[in-house]
């Protein structure tokens, strides 16, 4: 029997998810509730329990307080969030798992399988997580990669490029080391999409400060600063030849 306790501000949702648990999920006891991080922080000085569903935003500050009140907590976190595409692009910097509000029971159950399974988010995760909800304007500095058996912090800037490994993905860095990364290059297109990086093909992705030059002849590559050449398709040559136009302009 795993122990669960629910941080969660709004007393419908608390209810639900407590319903929710105990009658889909006979494997975990929820042994206590709170409302804020006051409530929260009396409960886990009471009891650590093996999950904490955890809300982000509370009527008296945010989930990241209690976070910093128990720093060496060990209970395994469900982030609860509503729905709000800032709040899920940042997760996903961060690669913490999270439930979105409203949640069909099949996320609940896999965010709980997830939690089972999960490796603890470390401080720097969670810092990655709070200035990315912080500033959703700002370009990210840091994003988390989730390899086989660990995560792995990296600077934005220090990737040249990601090539797609079947549903996977292998991202090159500045200092030459190669990281591979159980996620498909599809879903850091469209994350990285936005900071200065560009689908030159089915199976690669670059970060433009990195690219060198176009060269037109044997059907198109850019070559990069690196020393590296990386095939362009057909279609994304004149979206290529566009980009590296008005950075040059």
């Amino acid at each position: 029997m795993l122990t669960a306790i629910i941080v969660e501000d709004y007393l419908d949702a608390l209810t639900l998810l407590k319903r929710d648990i105990e009658a889909n999920h006979q494997e975990i006891k929820v042994i206590d509730t709170a409302q804020s991080v006051v409530e929260a922080a009396k409960a886990l000085r009471k009891t650590e329990p093996d999950i904490l569903f955890l809300d982000i935003m509370l009527g008296d500050g945010t989930g990241f307080d209690v976070l910093e009140i128990f720093p060496d907590l060990r209970s395994k976190i469900i982030f609860v969030t509503a729905s709000d595409e800032f709040a899920i692009k940042a997760f996903k910097f961060a690669a913490i798992d999270y439930v979105l509000k409203p949640y069909s029971q099949d996320d609940l159950e896999q965010a709980i399988e997830r939690a089972k399974q999960q490796m603890q988010p470390n401080k720097d995760r969670i810092n990655i997580l709070k200035e990315t909800l912080r500033a959703p304007e700002k370009k990210p500095d840091k994003i988390s990669l989730h390899t086989l058996d660990k995560i792995i912090i990296v600077n934005l800037d220090d990737i040249i490029r990601c090539e797609s490994d079947s549903n996977n993905t292998m991202f090159y860095l500045q200092d030459g080391r190669k990281i591979f990364v159980t996620k498909t290059l599809k879903y850091f297109s469209d994350m990285l999409k936005p900071y200065g990086f560009l689908r030159i093909h089915q199976s690669h992705l670059v970060n433009i400060q990195c690219i060198s030059a176009f060269i037109k002849t044997d059907g198109g590559y850019l070559m990069l600063k690196n020393g590296e050449n990386v095939p362009v398709s057909v279609r994304k040559k004149t979206e290529v030849i566009e980009i590296l136009d008005r950075m040059h302009r």
